[in-house]
């Protein structure tokens, strides 16, 4: 089989305009993917919202975040004490139920140290109608616990869900 005669080009320096071309088309593929998959898990996530809603009412999911060390180096909260603090300031507001979990956390506290405690995760779910009812109570067990336990925060986390019983 013959060759051919290879056609020489002289390879010149990418043009100011081929540069553009190339960053804009990159740029489009960096922010179009993440778009289409997106794209893709709201179609499959479709039809399990449509489900779980059919079996749901709205609902609001509030968590706090308890930590159990001292600032002052005092002694941690026990689990005896965070459960009469539970009975004392939270069951009277939320009777209807709610859940407690051990945790292990860690957060940045004011002077910029990690600090590593045990900790606990406090879990309430209540009609998004009473949603405006709760927050008051909801932010006075944080401040209760904060000055009680001497904690620089609770932290709180609220979340619209949907929820059966």
């Amino acid at each position: 089989m013959p060759l051919r005669p290879s056609t020489s080009r002289t390879l010149r320096p990418p043009t100011t305009r081929t540069r553009v071309a190339v960053a804009t088309a990159g740029l489009l593929i960096a922010v179009g993917a993440p778009t289409a998959y997106a794209t893709l898990g709201d179609s499959a996530a479709a039809p399990a919202a449509a489900t779980a809603q059919a079996r749901g009412k709205a609902y609001v999911e509030t968590r706090l975040f308890f930590g159990t060390e001292r600032p002052d180096g005092g002694p941690a909260v026990t689990d005896a004490q965070f459960m009469a603090f539970v009975d004392k300031e939270v069951t009277p507001g939320f009777p209807a139920g709610l859940t407690v979990q051990n945790g292990r956390g860690q957060w940045r506290d004011l002077n910029g140290t990690i600090e590593r405690e045990r900790s606990y995760e406090l879990i309430l779910l209540y009609p998004a109608s009473e949603a405006r009812l709760h927050d008051p109570a909801i932010e006075r067990i944080r401040e209760a616990y904060r000055k009680a336990h001497g904690q620089e925060s609770v932290a709180r986390l609220d979340e619209p869900t949907l929820a059966d019983f």
